[in-house]
């Protein structure tokens, strides 16, 4: 690629990079105690005002790092999700991973286990389900491999959903439910640095293959016997991709409940802003859904009294761009 046609690329990232920084100052000045730019400084150097450190590296910090960390992974499962399956329109939930992680931690709330316990039967059971959709998918024949994961995704997913719904119902309406009710809404209200640790390597260790294989990603946008010509084994690929953004999204997902449409909406504003290349693609949504999951967290522990969960501000802003993505894609096959 020439000089003249990374060099505009190199400059949007590290704007996009600058916005989220000044992103995540903002955030760690916004609150109840509110602190200027200077003291938030201060405080992550550990000298100045000792509340000050404490709110800014105590409460506010692993809550700024988790957001980052969950919206870039997110967004970087979805760019991955959509490119594999070639459509624009699917997000990480498309295998059940998103309604299997929310059984999981449905289950581990229902037993009143630790966090810690909740957190690791969200991620087995993501992983469960996608691990359950592909051994399905594969034992159907004479059907188009992604059509057949996609439909074996959707009933897993409307299984997982129905299990939930059922423990919803049986769980202690004082105690249980709400917790229920307001994990499976996405929240990072009481997110230590305890709780990312285990996230950090799961996510870097999904991000790896797809970064190593983004050029082998790109081929299988041209359809399984194209990439097979150019010497591309889609069906290993495809396995790799799927485990790799599976992996991310349960990670992230056990970290901060069901947060949806980050995954569906930031993909196709960093596709707008770079094109479809994955190469350009995957780094652009990482850094995008960070910035955006941010920001929306800030919102939701600031605009009321009592904190609105992720899931419901996703939804009210990720809904109506749905709804345009729709419109404008059926005048395009008009």
């Amino acid at each position: 690629m020439s000089a003249r046609k990374t060099g505009p690329k190199l400059t949007l990232g590290l704007v996009l990079s600058a916005l989220v920084i000044m992103l995540s100052v903002g955030a760690l000045a916004i609150g109840p105690f509110p602190l200027s730019p200077g003291e938030v400084l201060a405080a992550l150097l550990g000298i100045g005002d000792p509340q000050a450190q404490l709110v800014v590296q105590g409460i506010r910090l692993p809550r700024v790092v988790a957001a980052l960390l969950v919206g870039g992974a997110l967004a970087a499962a979805g760019a991955s999700y959509q490119a594999l399956f070639r459509n624009p329109l699917v997000s990480p939930d498309i295998l059940g991973v998103s309604a299997g992680a929310g059984l999981g931690a449905v289950i581990g709330i229902f037993l009143s286990l630790p966090v810690a316990f909740i957190q690791l039967f969200a991620f087995a059971g993501g992983l469960g389900a996608v691990v359950l959709v592909t051994v399905i998918a594969s034992a159907v024949r004479n059907t188009d491999r992604i059509l057949a994961l996609v439909l074996t995704g959707v009933v897993i997913g409307a299984l997982a959903g129905a299990a939930t719904s059922l423990l919803k119902v049986l769980a202690d309406p004082y105690d249980q439910l709400p917790a229920i009710t307001f994990w499976l809404l996405g929240s990072l209200a009481s997110t230590t640095a305890g709780d990312i640790l285990p996230a950090v390597p799961a996510v870097l260790l999904g991000l790896v293959p797809l970064v190593l294989l983004r050029w082998r990603i790109n081929v299988l946008a041209l359809g399984d016997d194209e990439a097979r010509a150019l010497g591309v084994e889609a069906g290993r690929i495809r396995f790799i991709v799927i485990a790799a953004a599976t992996l991310i999204t349960a990670s992230v997902t056990a970290l901060a409940g069901v947060v949806g449409w980050v995954g569906l909406v930031i993909p196709h504003i960093a596709r707008m802003l770079v094109g479809p290349g994955f190469a350009r693609l995957l780094p652009v949504s990482a850094i995008l859904g960070a910035g955006y999951l941010l920001l929306v967290d800030t919102l939701a522990r600031t605009i009321a009294a009592v904190e609105v969960p992720l899931g419901i501000l996703t939804a009210v802003i990720g809904a109506p761009f749905f709804i345009w993505l729709l419109a404008a894609g059926r005048r395009g096959w008009a």
